[in-house]
């Protein structure tokens, strides 16, 4: 399939990146897999059972807390006191075969020379069962999980400096992928590199203001093999 990637002209270069942060979720997998749709569920069953209420009342609160608070889960936790565990354990209990192997995404990622974290709202539990069915965790020396930002989601920008400062990231040196356009605001707003891999869905758009996305992605595996085309590549060791 030809890669329709899209590179906004006031993106730093690339050659310059030495290390590479991509969200888990619709980023370094389709968004056609669709285990959004299960974990929605999940976190709607388990909001229902927390709370004693009706499915179509227990979406309304899921959803609430979700606009409110960044994540479901984040209101449970303000509102009604919650210990997360119990929560994050039940709602990333999904089917994740969905997924397919990608080998070519193993291969663009062995391309591209740096470091690769992934920097997600779900758990290392969770990515690691993704990355496991991608055949992709060996190229990730770290998961920065929402344990690990102390259940506080993106888009709050205190977990991006925390994100940095963990991993001795240089933000001027590091780019952030990411299936929604606003998470990558405070990434943009730190000095790194910024790529949006495009979904359909109406709460992951830009809106109209797309200063802070330097790169508009529609399939990440071509745009990465492209990329590592244009980038210099280690020179083989001498024997």
């Amino acid at each position: 399939m030809q890669d329709k990637a899209v590179s906004r002209p006031a993106g730093p270069r690339l050659d310059g990146i030495e290390t590479w942060v991509f969200d888990l979720d619709n980023t370094l997998y389709p968004a056609n897999c669709n285990l959004f749709a299960q974990v929605d569920q999940r976190i709607g069953a388990f909001v229902s059972r927390l709370l004693g209420l009706p499915p179509d009342q227990a979406r309304v609160v899921q959803k609430g807390y979700l606009a409110k608070y960044g994540t479901t889960l984040r209101g449970l936790m303000v509102e009604h006191g919650l210990e997360p565990s119990e929560y994050l354990d039940f709602v990333h209990d999904i089917d994740v075969m969905a997924i397919p192997p990608d080998p070519l995404l193993d291969r663009a990622l062995d391309r591209l020379p740096g470091r690769k974290l992934v920097f997600t709202n779900g758990t290392v539990m969770h990515a690691e069962r993704v990355l496991g069915r991608l055949g992709v965790a060996r190229h990730f020396e770290a998961v920065f999980d929402i344990h690990a930002a102390d259940y506080v989601p993106k888009p709050e920008p205190v977990v991006y400096d925390w994100l940095l400062r963990r991993h001795a990231i240089q933000p001027r040196r590091a780019m952030l992928f990411e299936d929604i356009a606003r998470n990558l605001k405070p990434a943009h707003d730190l000095g790194m590199t910024t790529a949006w891999v495009r979904v359909d869905w109406a709460w992951a758009q830009p809106g109209d203001d797309m200063a802070h996305v330097h790169h508009v992605i529609e399939e990440l595996t071509p745009w990465l093999h492209r990329a590592a085309d244009a980038l210099p590549q280690p020179s083989p060791a001498a024997d």
